[in-house]
């Protein structure tokens, strides 16, 4: 392997050093890794100790970047075990079956711009002016099915990121640098390029460079430093992470294209609606308006999911506004979507003309809904927010776990005192609806617990998210689901010339259908006359018997 030379600059003066090959690598064919793709801007949390190198991996996989396009802007390192170190992204990258005959713009790669390193005043002033090298920082790349290739133990104790003289005998590794392991199937990698401090200089800057990916995998970029000097090292920046389709990252790139089928879903429900509420507008219901409305925002939040995808992947940056309003158009469809299910269930313009007094309770469980899941879904979506941890996250996830839960336990209280109010009026065609609609709204529900566990057990058995490539899924189900239960609910309310029929109404026969009622009233006026007077004539004839008696 040919070992070419890596051009640092510190403080404007060029220097030279040896360091892996990047560009003439030559990898074997591309396997498919499913790793599931997150992002990490930088570890947060304080210094810790590390027994084992793949816990450390796993911060880098819950920690957040702004996008394909990793800024770093006056990021710190952390103390990780005996390195300090800097996450600089994790994402899965597919590779091209045949990388050579790919254009330069369908190439997978990492791109390094701008990268600079500062180091404090007190660590440059220990050293002399005319040092060579006086502070090392290692970049690493490596494939997560590599991450035991990082690191080592001497006599399987503490396992450590950075060569001890123990290691330096058994491991046969350099002291004060990363310990490297060739990976099995291809000695290229892991990658790690070293970035040099000059003198006493304050600063370090990284050449700009690629580094081709020709493998598909979820691949993880930290920079490292074994030394205790650097312990304050401060670097600025970026990295480009690009797909063979574009910036967007392996485990989304699915999503983009679920996103277009979803569309075309509510465009073609949106106009099968359409066409019969404009048909039979006269006979429309209330209920069938709020059907309207959670239509249009499952149309609107779908297509504005698809275009926040493609701007990402065509530019890499994710803007906070553009995500903002994403997130909270789905915040507003869900909460409309349980609060229309919930009013359907308490019987809402079918047994009662108004909710009454249980409308502040319904808009004040809607209102909170809202919030809780806007914030939830502001924290997982838009841009970093570092002061966020992960009990941050979960003290967000469980507000709106427990809220749904909640409205689950209404929905089907609020069901059942309406299928007995129904029963008890006999109103068989608006109970056998609401029994449809009970039956459906149970199906979905099941299929939820029994995702959830799924999910649990998904994460659970792929900690270091090795199944990448089928991720997307999990986060299609959840819309996918309402989908299919909103189609439901629009076949059992659809707009026709008989829609009235399920409307509530004041009469005294509301307690009847209307087939049940016109067959008890197909009798002439006259004949109820005739039966009336019967039971006068008889009461007279009764009264002369006791005369005579």
């Amino acid at each position: 392997m040919r070992v070419p030379t890596l051009t640092t600059q510190s403080n404007g003066v060029a220097y030279s050093k040896k360091a892996f090959t990047i560009a003439d690598f030559t990898l074997p064919s591309p396997t498919s890794l499913p790793l599931r793709q997150n992002w990490g801007n930088s570890m947060g949390g304080s210094s810790f100790s590390v027994q084992w190198l793949p816990p450390f991996l796993l911060l880098t996989f819950v920690s957040s970047i702004n996008a394909s396009i990793h800024l770093y802007d006056h990021q710190g390192f952390r103390e990780v075990g005996n390195s300090y170190l800097l996450s600089g992204g994790s994402e899965g990258i597919v590779a091209l079956p045949n990388p050579s005959t790919a254009t330069s713009h369908a190439h997978s790669f990492i791109r390094f711009e701008n990268i600079t390193f500062s180091r404090s005043k007190e660590a440059a002033d220990q050293h002399s002016d005319m040092g060579h090298s006086t502070g090392l920082i290692q970049v690493v790349i490596f494939e997560a099915a590599d991450r035991d290739n990082i690191g080592g133990s001497a006599y399987g104790g503490q396992r450590s990121i950075c060569c001890t003289p123990d290691l330096a005998k058994l491991e046969g590794c350099k002291q004060g640098e990363v310990i490297r392991i060739p990976s099995a199937t291809d000695i290229n990698w892991p990658i790690v390029l070293n970035v040099q401090f000059s003198g006493k200089s304050l600063s370090a800057s990284m050449g700009d460079s690629k580094v081709p990916i020709t493998k598909t995998g979820m691949y993880n970029l930290f920079f490292i430093s074994c030394d205790p000097k650097l312990k304050d090292l401060v670097m600025n920046g970026k990295t480009l992470w690009r797909n063979p389709d574009g910036y967007l990252p392996g485990r989304m790139a699915p999503l983009m294209k679920f996103y277009v089928y979803m569309s075309l879903a509510y465009v073609l429900l949106c106009v099968t609606w359409f066409f019969q509420y404009m048909r039979f507008w006269k006979d429309i219901l209330q209920l069938q308006h709020c059907i309207t409305v959670v239509i249009a925002l499952g149309l609107f939040e779908m297509v504005l999911w698809y275009f926040e995808f493609e701007n990402f992947n065509r530019t890499g940056i994710r803007p906070v506004r553009i995500t903002t309003w994403v997130v909270t158009v789905g915040a507003v469809r869900r909460t409309v979507s349980r609060l229309l299910i919930l009013s359907v269930s308490m019987g809402y313009g079918v047994v009662r003309p108004t909710l009454g007094g249980l409308t502040s309770k319904v808009l004040l469980i809607g209102l909170t809904y809202f919030v809780a899941t806007e914030l939830l879904d502001i924290t997982e979506y838009v841009g970093t927010i570092n002061d966020v941890s992960g009990r941050a996250r979960l003290f967000l996830v469980l507000p709106d776990a427990f809220l749904d839960a909640f409205l689950i336990l209404w929905i089907f209280t609020s069901l059942s005192k309406t299928l007995e109010q129904l029963q008890a009026k006999r109103s068989s065609v608006k109970l056998d609806t609401y029994r449809k609609f009970s039956n459906a709204l149970a199906v979905a529900v099941i299929a939820s617990v029994v995702w959830i566990g799924y999910e649990v057990y998904f994460k659970a058995t792929d900690p270091f998210n090795e199944r990448w490539q089928s991720a997307w899924i999990i986060t299609a189900f959840w819309d996918i689901l309402p989908f299919g239960l909103l189609c439901i609910i629009c076949y059992l309310w659809a707009p026709s010339q008989s829609s009235q029929r399920y409307a509530y109404s004041e009469e005294k026969g509301e307690e009847f259908d209307d087939e049940e009622t016109q067959s008890l009233t197909r009798g002439k006026p006259e004949g109820d006359i005739s039966l009336a007077n019967q039971d006068n004539n008889s009461a007279e004839d009764e009264e002369e018997e006791d005369k005579r008696e």
